[in-house]
């Protein structure tokens, strides 16, 4: 039982380290860069060494460090391994980064501080074997963020971002608030182990199960209440690298770790799928219009987070949980680099000619890739494969026929064909094998999904048919980009068809900065 308690020496260290940086606060403050850094390289080996005592000795929750369920305990399985092991690495990374990127700020040592303090108020998170753990720390970890993302108070946009953020953190800590009791009234404990194992479809479990899912889509900047995550632009890089790749994941990880009780609740999964597609699609959507290379970025982590979400909604939770692995790395990486990216562009005096594919070459990709798909999932067997991942792999290859159809563009070099042909067969194979080795690393810690019902067929058709004609009608924007129409759509979609504008208005100047 000893082990369980391993994962809080991690948060502990980074504590220490927030500790001593409070207490030098300004310019190049001596060693704590380094000793930040060292913390959270430290909270990374450790989280190392959980993952392995979990192949050795097995999940389990550890001993309650306090009475009445009120207290610290540490709930060890795949779901919080993979978690520390992935936040730990980021927040390692971030705090490398910004040891360099924050030399010479006027409050170097108060950022380095924030930063391990809000790294060890995630780690506690999703370690939490108890619900009044695991609500604490959600808050602790609003709040933290919130002081780096005003680290340049003097800045009205910050401010702004981080007033809209607050309100968002409050309403999603509300709505947990409530789960929280609903599930220790019906389960008579606070003990997350516990209350999954006796979930029940009751209307008690299910109104949970709601709150919850509106706790995580709020979590998760979905739409409507996505606009503060476009805004936190103010803030230092490596907060951004941290907050896309880290904290923003916390929402699907709250879906994923209640997959039990989200399960009794089908109506509320259909919401989560029919909201997440929907975000997603905006997102995405949206993204493509935006001039800056970080709000890009932002608006692609809220796609990411919504297609996410509809993996939860669609009951896929070891996928859900390998897409949060996969996004987290590759945004982290996008943000620290997000600088040398517009270097390299500056640096091209004349791009080069762009092929483009005509509307025969575009349902001759999407053909294609459809047929790819189908012949490896013929030989690496849909046997044992659930119909939602059977359909989500469709939604993937749509991406897939994309890249096609921009080699089989008539003007297109015969090498970049092959290239976008190997694309697509490498993606086909990768999402089969992942998708094996996640249910199988997944097996006993998240539930299986259930075969779907006439709703979840429903729901399923239509986000195959509303991806699809997306992903074609993103294919052909060069033959219908010239029509006056679209040049109105782009600016809507610029303006992410002022869903945050309406947002502001609702708050009627809670973002305006008070006077000095």
């Amino acid at each position: 039982m000893t082990h369980l308690f391993l994962p809080l020496v991690g948060p502990a260290i980074l504590l220490l380290a927030a500790f001593h940086a409070a207490r030098h606060p300004g310019k190049r403050p001596g060693r704590v860069p380094n000793l930040t850094e060292m913390a959270a390289f430290a909270a990374f080996a450790v989280a190392v060494g959980v993952a392995i005592l979990l192949v050795l000795k097995g999940p389990g929750t550890s001993p309650l460090i306090g009475a009445f369920g009120i207290g610290l305990s540490v709930r060890l399985d795949v779901v919080s391994a993979v978690m520390l092991v992935l936040v730990s690495f980021i927040g390692w990374i971030a705090l490398r980064f910004s040891r360099t990127y924050m030399d010479g700020e006027d409050r170097q040592g108060a950022f380095s501080g924030w930063m391990s303090a809000t790294l060890a108020a995630v780690l506690i998170l999703v370690m939490s074997g108890n619900l009044v753990q695991l609500f604490v720390a959600w808050t602790l970890t609003s709040q933290s963020l919130n002081r780096l993302l005003l680290f340049y108070p003097e800045r009205a946009t910050a401010w702004r971002a981080a007033r809209k953020k607050a309100v968002v953190a409050r309403l999603s800590e509300g709505a947990l608030a409530v789960a929280a009791i609903l599930l220790i009234t019906t389960a008579g404990t606070t003990d997350i182990e516990s209350i999954l194992a006796t979930a029940e479809a009751d209307w008690l479990t299910m109104a949970a199960a709601l709150f919850i899912a509106v706790s995580a889509v709020l979590a998760s900047a979905q739409f409507p209440m996505h606009g503060w995550l476009t805004e936190v632009m103010e803030a230092p890089t490596p907060v951004s690298a941290l907050l896309h790749a880290g904290v923003i994941n916390a929402g699907g990880f709250l879906l994923i770790r209640f997959a039990d009780v989200m399960l009794v609740a089908p109506g509320v999964m259909a919401l989560l799928v029919m909201l997440g597609g929907f975000t997603a699609l905006f997102g995405g959507l949206v993204m493509l219009t935006q001039p800056a290379v970080k709000t890009s970025l932002a608006w692609s982590t809220i796609a990411q987070m919504a297609f996410m979400v509809m993996q939860c909604g669609l009951a896929l939770f070891p996928l859900a949980l390998l897409h949060i692995v996969a996004h987290s790395l590759y945004k982290a990486h996008a943000f620290l680099s997000s600088g040398e990216a517009v270097r390299n562009v500056s640096a091209i005096s004349r791009p080069g000619p762009i092929a483009v594919p005509s509307a025969r070459n575009v349902l001759y990709a999407f053909a294609i890739a459809i047929v790819i798909y189908g012949l490896v999932g013929a030989v690496l067997g849909f046997d044992g494969k659930s119909v939602q991942a059977i359909a989500l792999g469709m939604i993937l290859i749509f991406g897939v026929a994309y890249l096609l159809a921009q080699g089989f563009a008539d003007a297109a070099p015969r090498a970049l064909m092959q290239r976008t042909v190997v694309y697509a067969l490498v993606t086909s194979v990768s999402y089969f094998a992942l998708q094996v080795a996640a249910k199988s690393l997944a097996a006993g810690s998240l539930p299986a999904t259930p075969s779907p019902g006439p709703l979840e067929w429903a729901l399923i058709i239509l986000a195959l048919v509303s991806f699809g004609v997306i992903a074609i009608a993103q294919a052909t924007f060069p033959l219908w980009a010239s029509h006056p129409a679209a040049a109105g759509l782009r600016v809507h979609l610029t303006n992410g068809l002022y869903a945050n504008a309406i947002f502001d208005k609702l708050l009627d100047g809670w973002s305006k900065r008070p006077a000095a």
